[in-house]
């Protein structure tokens, strides 16, 4: 069965990661689909935000990295899949991610939401957050991989 991950990864994380690896023991395939959404404000390109998700799934099997527009649920129809993974790091996270599965419930009943939480060593990770850090020069080798450290502080330099 293909399970669609959709996100914004803005940047990808250890968390995001840990996510797509399980979701992969569950599912024969996992699609890894980062959003066109430019209400979000991404520091990254869709383009740079999958090169750097290709490039930290590449050893694993049966997932790939792909992009859309538009609504998930389009998207996941489109690639003949009936699954969508979304992660809930903390309970701060459900109201939000209850009421968008009940919205995608409404437009498209084929697609179930399935609800994964991340390992509790990245349970707190948020991309939002780590960008904070990055701003200050924080090592964040602890929460992302080497490749995309280097990126996000390539994109912070280049926008001060």
């Amino acid at each position: 069965m293909r399970a669609i991950y959709p996100g914004t990864f803005d940047p990808v994380t250890y968390g995001h990661i840990d996510l797509i690896k399980r979701a992969r023991t569950i599912f024969d395939e996992v699609i890894v689909a980062v959003a066109h959404n430019p209400a979000k404000s991404p520091l990254f390109t869709v383009d740079e935000r999958v090169a750097l998700l290709r490039q930290a799934t590449e050893s694993l099997t049966g997932v790939t990295v792909d992009h859309f527009d538009g609504l998930a649920v389009d998207y996941i129809r489109r690639k003949s899949a009936r699954v969508m993974v979304r992660g809930l790091r903390m309970l701060s996270d459900f109201e939000y991610e209850f009421q968008m599965a009940l919205t995608n419930r409404k437009l498209s009943e084929e697609v179930e939401t399935i609800f994964m939480m991340p390992s509790e060593s990245y349970a707190y990770l948020s991309a939002r957050l780590i960008k904070e850090a990055g701003v200050f020069g924080a090592d964040l080798s602890a929460f992302v991989p080497t490749f995309v450290a280097a990126a996000l502080q390539r994109k912070l330099q280049a926008r001060s």
